[in-house]
């Protein structure tokens, strides 16, 4: 015989019925059937309480509400509390300011867009509004779907302007001048 062959006949010698069970295996024993009655019951209980475990719906923001009348045409985006966001000193600071490309002033933007240089993007935006609530507006393309307010930039680059209800069904307005309805 080997020295292998003896070690697979060497009797293993079991606990006798008076023996202590040491503490750690108590700990253990009770620790695996405590994890077990969690992992049995757990998911019984996120189901009843669904509320506590469930992911806020999209509409559910702390925004107000878009005023009834029609905008002044200048795109303009408001915070909940109805002021201008471009002087806002948390927005200035989590802006980049590292210049990457050249942005012409705003007196040659104003001048070429006087002029008609303007240059359209090529084809149709192809995106559509499909519902709106508490000032946001969830429009769809081939890409996805979006959710957007005023003066967020839509898929054709053009800017939300405003949103209003008329004859009882949303129209979303771009900067652009094109009307979108809700179908």
């Amino acid at each position: 015989m080997t020295m292998n062959d003896q070690d697979a006949d060497e009797i293993i010698q079991q606990r006798k019925r008076g023996e202590r069970i040491p503490a750690i295996d108590k700990a253990l024993g009770v620790a695996g059937i405590t994890l077990a009655a969690v992992a049995t019951f757990f998911p019984w209980y996120a189901f009843l309480n669904q509320d506590k475990f469930s992911m806020p719906a999209p509409w559910s923001g702390a925004t107000r509400d878009l005023p009834e009348k029609v905008g002044s045409g200048a795109v303009a985006s408001l915070s909940s509390e109805g002021r201008l966001e471009k002087n806002d000193p948390e927005i200035k600071a989590a802006v980049d300011q590292l210049f990457t490309a050249t942005v012409p002033l705003p007196e040659e933007a104003a001048a070429s867009q006087k002029d008609g240089l303007e240059q359209p993007f090529p084809g149709s935006s192809g995106f559509k509004l499909m519902h709106v609530a508490n000032g946001r507006a969830l429009i769809e393309d081939a890409s996805g779907m979006y959710i957007v307010r005023v003066g967020s930039v839509l898929p054709d680059n053009s800017k939300l302007a405003t949103l209003e209800q008329r004859d009882g069904r949303w129209v979303m307005i771009t900067s652009n001048g094109d009307v979108f309805q809700t179908n």
